[in-house]
């Protein structure tokens, strides 16, 4: 693959998530990367502030940043709800455990 090539893909890429950016008005701290043949196993991901893209089909490039940039938008909006949802499994949890061992002694105590 030519330094050109290259150079061509990635300004491609930049151009799209700008666009993205503005039609959505979220995303604004994220930057993109392509690292074709980056993983064998993903196209593309989001880590820290960089969308990696790792296609080396440069069609395949705009699909994949598409994908990444709605999943990660998606998740921040739901990522409150998460937190929120695993502090309250945390808690019954600690609940329920509280009253399990709380019977589990006076059985102990009736056997």
């Amino acid at each position: 693959m030519t330094t050109t090539l290259k150079y061509d893909v990635q300004k491609k890429l930049e151009a799209e998530l700008e666009r993205l950016k503005r039609i959505l008005q979220v995303g604004y701290e994220l930057k993109v990367r392509w690292i074709p043949n980056g993983s064998k196993k993903l196209s593309g991901e989001v880590k820290g502030d960089f969308i990696y893209i790792y296609d080396e089909n440069e069609e395949m490039t705009i699909n994949t940043l598409k994908h990444e940039f709605l999943d990660y938008t998606i998740s921040q909006v739901i990522e409150p709800y998460k937190q929120v949802t695993n502090s309250l499994i945390s808690l019954m949890n600690g609940n329920a455990y509280k009253k399990k061992e709380k019977l589990v002694e006076k059985l102990c105590l009736m056997l």
